[in-house]
């Protein structure tokens, strides 16, 4: 019942993203709480979608991807969705020379951290070249880019005011910016392409705790015993793991599809991962509470950390009935 047991080749990975997936999956096993820099170092990982030129490996999605799945797995606290996906892609997109020379050599690196924010998600205006309103839920970076308007631009927030959240894992921040100069970072007419892969780089997260949920409460079900036998054993078990597979399954190839979609199919391929993705790992979380019961039930087993988690992922691009919105007008509904 474990899916990992089903083989790279059934997961549709190439031998290089499934050397890829290993790495990652062995470090954060053995240094879970390696800091952000030594992961980044070590592991070349941050510096995935930059291009060649300024110190990165040149990959794209299918390459990212594979990397926010084992740190879904692992619950990572890393601003690996911020950093390497959002701001990566948004100063690529971006397009702008200087902006690129300037912080994606630090960000290939793991120097330095770095987040978006999206126009749907911050009230910012910008007025002769300085910017003022509040990203009143972000998630926090060294370097602040923002789409206002046509632009992408980098600015020094006034304040930042950190939130305590349901998933400590996933810190946010409030980032005000009252009338602060900025420093055009390149075109932001590409805003929709940025979320939409940072919305399929989420569904890769989701699907990989997703994943980890089913695990853990397939061994659980072979190890608990009631009445003599594993609870595994009885039919109303089995029925919910049997589920719980499919539904897993189907979360990592909406996934692996938005991750390798072609630039015209992924508003559509990131649409459907971000929908499917985010209720299935509710979903596991939520069952992998019940099958481990009295103990599943209680605040300090870990079995929470995943269904917060699960929660939280589920209002960071929108929950999944927003995804289904825009799926609907794609097709002209």
């Amino acid at each position: 019942m474990n899916p990992a047991d089903l083989g790279p080749d059934s997961m549709g990975l190439t031998e290089e993203q499934s050397e890829l997936r290993d790495a990652v999956r062995s470090f954060l096993a053995a240094r879970p709480g390696a800091p952000w820099t030594r992961f980044a170092a070590e592991l070349g990982v941050a510096g995935l979608a930059v291009p060649e030129e300024y110190g990165g490996a040149g990959c794209g999605p299918a390459e990212t991807s594979v990397v926010g799945e084992e740190l879904g797995r692992a619950l990572s606290p890393h601003p690996y969705l911020s950093t390497a996906v959002l701001a990566a892609e948004a100063l690529r997109a971006g397009g702008d020379p200087d902006a690129m020379a300037r912080l994606l050599p630090g960000i290939a690196d793991g120097s330095r951290t770095a987040t978006v924010l999206l126009p749907g998600d911050a009230g910012l205006t910008l007025s002769g070249g300085r910017l003022s309103g509040t990203a009143p839920y972000a998630l926090d970076g060294e370097v602040v880019l923002a789409f206002v308007g046509d632009e992408l631009v980098e600015a020094v927030p006034s304040s930042r005011t950190p939130y305590t959240t349901l998933d400590p894992s996933r810190p946010l921040a409030a980032l005000a910016f009252d009338a602060v100069p900025v420093r055009r970072a390149g075109d932001g007419t590409a805003w929709r392409r940025v979320r939409d892969l940072g919305v399929a780089a989420l569904a890769a997260e989701q699907a990989g705790g997703a994943a980890r949920c089913l695990e853990a409460a397939a061994a659980h079900a072979g190890e608990r015993r009631q009445f003599g036998r594993p609870i595994g054993s009885f039919q109303a078990v089995k029925h919910k793991l049997a589920d719980l597979l499919l539904l897993v399954e189907s979360a990592r190839s909406a996934a692996l599809a938005a991750a390798r979609a072609r630039p015209e199919d992924l508003p559509v391929a990131a649409a459907v991962a971000g929908s499917y993705c985010t209720e299935a790992y509710l979903a596991a979380a939520g069952e992998n509470i019940q099958i481990h019961g009295g103990t599943g039930i209680t605040w300090e087993h870990s079995a929470h950390r995943y269904f917060k988690r699960a929660t939280a992922d589920a209002q960071l691009f929108g929950p999944p009935h927003a995804h289904r919105a825009r799926l609907a007008a794609a097709a002209g509904l």
